[in-house]
């Protein structure tokens, strides 16, 4: 059974799995890499999910804020060995779910072509493709996504 914690990025679990993250996006991105993370310090992030699987932490995602009506989903991951179980969409619902407690209308988010995992998993949970948004606007290698949550 997952537990979800909601924490900020000061928690220590968070802190390990985004260096998972990082790690793995590295690998995929390349010599794109530095450019993303430009963008995904997690120093100010006051709105994180961890999830639990006996005792163990398994997966993680953030929000921030993006405009007066949108946040923004930052540091989707799920450890290698528990993907496939669902983890990343309850990670992703309890995002939604504090976004909307939170007063906000709309979650955005950004992923890279080379994530095709990530793409079918916010397709299927309703996000739609937008235009690239902010710092990923004319980024070839960036897709932007936006669901309503209210």
């Amino acid at each position: 059974m997952i537990k979800l914690l909601r924490t900020d990025s000061s928690n220590k679990d968070f802190i390990e799995l985004v260096r998972l993250l990082d790690a793995e996006l590295a690998e995929r991105d390349g010599e794109d890499h530095s450019f993303y993370d430009q963008f995904n310090a997690i120093a100010d992030l006051k709105h994180a999910v961890i999830a639990i699987e006996n005792n163990i932490p398994v997966g993680c995602g953030a929000i921030k804020k993006l405009t007066d009506e949108a946040v923004e989903v930052k540091r989707m991951y799920v450890i290698y060995n528990q993907r496939g179980k669902g983890i990343a969409g309850i990670i992703l619902t309890e995002l939604e779910n504090w976004a909307r407690e939170l007063g906000f209308h709309k979650c955005r988010l950004e992923t890279g072509k080379r994530q095709p995992e990530a793409i079918a998993l916010y397709e299927k949970k309703g996000y739609l493709k937008i235009s690239n948004y902010g710092p990923y606007k004319g980024i070839e290698n960036s897709i932007c996504f936006e669901k309503v949550v209210n």
